[in-house]
């Protein structure tokens, strides 16, 4: 087990806390956390980009000139990739970039990017994170309190928090998840990132790590 300190909002230590070591101490090689990198964001692409053939574009079915004694080249339908407004030869045509991870590599991944943070000393953990009110400022004061003002931070909560989110939302630097959706990618993406208590528990409960 591996001990990691619990503070409050105003970076005071308030006690720790035991943590399985295949979270924050995981031996993978840093290549599994590449290639789940490159597999959500793979997944993310939509693949709606399109262009027409020369059997899509419109117009020329009819052979445009006679094919000799005209001084022209030879040509057979305006459509041809040749002719301005013709078909497109090779273009992109809609495609699923789709790739199927299976569930272990990615925690397997998930857990290597944690241990990395855990050993740069970019993992925060809190008793508790909850705002009175919808405020920014009041976020951008905790940050402050947390020496992170200058860092990009992700937020990791047991349950999705209106307050929190709303007022994290306008800040370009923070992002707020839930644990159970924590991803490599996610945590690759920012310099720091803060577990609640409630929101590690919650994270290693899914994983069947707790």
């Amino acid at each position: 087990m591996i001990e990691i300190e619990i503070r409050d909002i105003n970076n005071n230590i308030v006690g720790k806390k035991e943590v399985p070591e295949i979270v924050f101490n995981n031996p993978a090689s840093e290549s599994v956390v590449h290639t789940a990198v490159v597999a959500y964001m793979a997944n993310q692409r939509q693949g709606t980009h399109s262009t027409k053939t020369r059997a899509e574009v419109s117009g020329g079915g009819k052979k445009p000139w006679r094919q000799k004694h005209t001084g022209r080249a030879r040509h057979g339908s305006i459509r041809s990739p040749l002719w301005r407004k013709g078909g497109i030869v090779f273009g992109p045509k809609p495609r699923d970039y789709y790739i199927q991870l299976p569930k272990q590599m990615k925690d397997t991944a998930l857990f290597k990017a944690l241990t990395m943070k855990y050993r740069d000393n970019e993992i925060l953990l809190l008793d508790n994170l909850s705002l009175n009110r919808i405020k920014t400022k009041d976020m951008v004061e905790i940050l402050k309190n947390l020496q992170l003002a200058e860092k990009s931070v992700l937020i990791a909560l047991a349950e999705k928090d209106e307050k929190v989110l709303l007022s994290a939302r306008n800040i370009p630097s923070v992002g707020v998840v839930r644990a159970e959706d924590l991803n490599a990618y996610h945590v690759a993406m920012f310099d720091k990132v803060i577990f609640t208590v409630a929101g590690l528990d919650k994270l290693l409960r899914i994983k069947g790590v707790s």
